[in-house]
């Protein structure tokens, strides 16, 4: 098999609280029937990014609930992660060289890692394109499908998808039973055969990212890293990629600095080894930061993990989350369960967390950026009103356990053991005007 990721035990006894009886109660109705069903997910990397924080309680909650799950990631190296971005890239739209090399190190890291696939499983679910075709490649190795139902889950939107691409990916996609989206919009419309449904990911409110840490704890974590508590800070957590626009929030620290003097600016992101791009956007970041010592860039190379992310976010005045293009943007949801309000781009799924006026604002220019964070710096009380909605808004929608039963409701139905009207098969959080 690829390799297996350990993960930590968790309980659902100990999300009750948080999200009531009634939830908790559902949640072990729709696990009943699943007992004992052996579950893998398939994905590319073990750290870094919002499927593999998903994955790490995701996984051990279904296990709690009497499910068999496991997590492995598939086997690749640089030549395979250096096309696999650009597949990521070109799915969502950017144009680029696709070349006859590319398609052949793709399929042949595929066939790698589907001659590696040698047990059954009642559910497997692969995470996204770089493994995509493992199910088809097993097959004609098998000479017979592999037992169980498939699901693709994808967690970028493939609408505006590069055509060369896509139709690389396309046949392996349709010999899925089902496919797992964001949102409605995401679904590329010439996919016929996989059943779809729209699933909104979550975030993990006891995770040592998003667990409530006491202010003391969170100041002494911005001085260590340089950062002073007392004076205004924004903040944006995201990958270095030209999709997160870091030099455009540099940018708007720079507009808002002369009125606000004691600005500073957090940029922190995860260097994922499956992101050789990120590199290459970590030095861009950096040059254009210059020396300015009120910007801060870090990384978990210089040891900030999730605890850390936590108290950057649970002090920051604003945060930003300026995507040009988005898969969905987690780090919205975690900022507003921390009780900040968040400006964003008005892309990807973005607008499904942040109800306008009311939890932050969506912008699409740099100068709308400029504009919603000064008003936000300049009026911290609506600020902080902002914040305790979209930590509500959070509760309701964007919570692992959600996630979770969207999850034990679809194998429910891919088994037959669940009726059609009580599937998730499209999301349905409000939102404000976009």
């Amino acid at each position: 098999m690829f390799g297996t990721v350990p993960v930590t035990p968790k309980t659902l006894d100990s999300y009750r609280s948080i999200i009531g009886d009634a939830r908790y109660e559902e949640l072990q109705r729709l696990a009943e029937p699943l007992k004992g069903a052996r579950v893998l997910h398939v994905n590319a990397t073990a750290f870094g990014g919002g499927v593999a924080e998903i994955l790490a309680t995701l996984v051990p909650l279904m296990c709690d609930l009497g499910l068999k799950a496991e997590w492995q990631v598939i086997r690749g190296a640089e030549e395979f992660y250096n096309v696999t971005k650009a597949m990521h890239n070109s799915l969502q739209g950017m144009l680029l060289e696709w070349t006859p090399q590319m398609r052949d190190i793709w399929t042949r890291y595929n066939q790698m890692n589907a001659d590696a696939f040698d047990e059954q499983y009642d559910f497997v679910v692969i995470h996204d394109p770089q493994p995509a075709g493992v199910l088809t490649l097993a097959e004609q190795r098998l000479g017979h499908r592999p037992p169980g139902k498939w699901v693709w889950r994808c967690h970028i939107d493939t609408t505006d998808a590069q055509p060369e691409v896509w139709d690389l990916l396309h046949p392996y996609v349709e010999a899925y039973d089902a496919a797992i989206f964001t949102m409605p919009e995401y679904v590329n419309q010439d996919l016929k055969s996989p059943r779809i449904f729209t699933v909104p990911p979550a975030i993990d409110p006891l995770s040592p990212k998003n667990v409530e840490l006491t202010i003391q704890t969170a100041n002494e974590i911005l001085r260590r890293y340089g950062v002073d508590p007392d004076r205004p800070s924004i903040l944006q957590v995201s990958r270095f990629d030209p999709w997160k626009d870091p030099l455009g929030v540099i940018d708007v620290y720079r507009a808002l600095k002369p009125e606000f003097p004691e600005l500073q600016l957090v940029l922190i992101a995860s260097m994922a080894h499956d992101d050789p791009e990120g590199w290459a956007w970590y030095e861009r970041t950096v040059r254009r930061a210059g020396e300015d010592y009120d910007i801060h860039i870090l990384s978990n190379l210089n040891g900030v993990g999730n605890v850390e992310v936590n108290a950057f976010q649970t002090k920051a005045g604003v945060v930003i989350q300026k995507s040009v293009r988005e898969g969905f943007g987690l780090v919205v949801s975690e900022a507003l369960w921390k009780g900040r309000p968040v400006v964003a781009g008005n892309v990807g799924g973005i607008p499904l967390q942040i109800l306008y006026g009311r939890t932050g604002y969506l912008v699409n220019t740099t100068a709308e950026c400029v504009n919603r964070v000064h008003y936000l710096l300049k009026h911290p009380d609506v600020a902080r009103r902002m914040g305790a909605i979209g930590r509500e808004h959070v509760r309701e929608h964007f919570l692992i356990t959600r996630y979770l039963r969207d999850y034990l409701a679809i194998f429910n139905g891919l088994d037959n053991r669940l009726p059609e009207e009580a599937l998730p098969l499209r999301a349905t959080v409000p939102t404000g005007p976009r």
